[in-house]
């Protein structure tokens, strides 16, 4: 039971450290391209790879079976939309150097999804939920009342739009790989289109005569995969509780590479409102340690 315990907990922060620096860095780098080339890039690699992943693991049957339930597809149709929204804005954060709204975004994640499962299913709020779920409102209202133009709108759409698709794959009982491919499925004929447009039109950085190129952006398949993959079998040796508060490591990576080694922007009331934020945060993780 400890061994499966350690793995879980190395898995979980493996995927957490990928997903808050060794993303970052990538897509950082690669996102000289432009955001929406990258955004097309990421849609079709990740479609590829899990297509792959799926044929290695031999989950075919599964992804059949998952594919006549018609409730299955229409939330699923849903949900990938969702994904392919924080898929784009998350691109679009880094590429424009907002990568600390983007971390404002994963920090509160998990409290706005706390609030959804209240809301949505009823599930119980003691006093420090509440707490935590007032002080991120808070935090939101003062930098809407100093100076909107602060407001890390990019952050916001990012925990929304994650933790609406956490809700909507709440609905179905259905593998997370195998929902993930069916999601990809769905956007994949229109990364697509866009691909060939972005060809036509001579706008497109990506040239299979540029083998390095090619190489870096055949990449945002894994970038997107692999973490996935490493943080879903850690949440299934150890629970969302232990794996929820190893889950920010992510938010805290982006904000440290945000703002000590890409020197973004972080005013005075940015300040103010992430103290806020961090101090919701530590009142959930320590109401998550004692209720699990």
């Amino acid at each position: 039971m400890n061994h499966q315990f350690n793995k879980g907990l190395l898995l979980t922060s493996l995927g957490s450290f990928w997903w808050g620096f060794i993303g970052v860095i990538y897509f950082e780098y690669v996102a000289f391209i432009g955001h929406i080339e990258l955004v097309v890039h990421r849609c079709v690699w990740t479609t590829v790879m899990l297509i792959l992943t799926t044929i290695f693991l031999r989950k075919w049957n599964i992804f059949f079976i998952t594919i006549t339930n018609k409730k299955n597809l229409l939330y699923l149709l849903l949900s990938g939309f969702l994904i392919f929204i924080n898929w784009s804005i998350w691109i679009y954060a880094v590429a424009t150097e907002r990568i600390i709204d983007a971390s404002f975004g994963y920090f509160i994640m998990p409290i706005i999804s706390v609030l959804f499962g209240y809301i949505f299913f009823k599930e119980e709020l003691n006093k420090k939920r509440i707490f935590s779920i007032s002080l991120v409102f808070i935090s939101i209202l003062i930098m809407i009342f100093f100076n909107i133009k602060t407001l890390p709108w990019v952050g916001i759409i990012v925990a929304l739009s994650w933790a609406f698709y956490n809700l909507v794959r709440k609905k179905i009982n259905v593998d997370t790989d195998i929902g993930l491919l069916i999601e990809s499925l769905y956007i994949f004929p229109f990364a697509l289109i866009s691909f060939y447009f972005i060809f036509e039109t001579g706008l497109n950085d990506f040239s299979f005569n540029n083998s390095n190129l090619s190489f870096l952006l055949l990449l945002a398949g894994p970038m997107t995969v692999i973490p996935l993959f490493l943080y879903v079998r850690g949440v299934e040796l150890i629970g969302l509780g232990a794996t929820g508060m190893i889950f920010y490591i992510t938010p805290t990576l982006q904000f440290i590479l945000g703002y000590f080694y890409y020197n973004e922007e972080f005013s005075l009331i940015k300040l103010l409102s992430f103290t806020i934020i961090w101090f919701a945060v530590i009142v959930y993780l320590k109401d998550l340690y004692e209720t699990n």
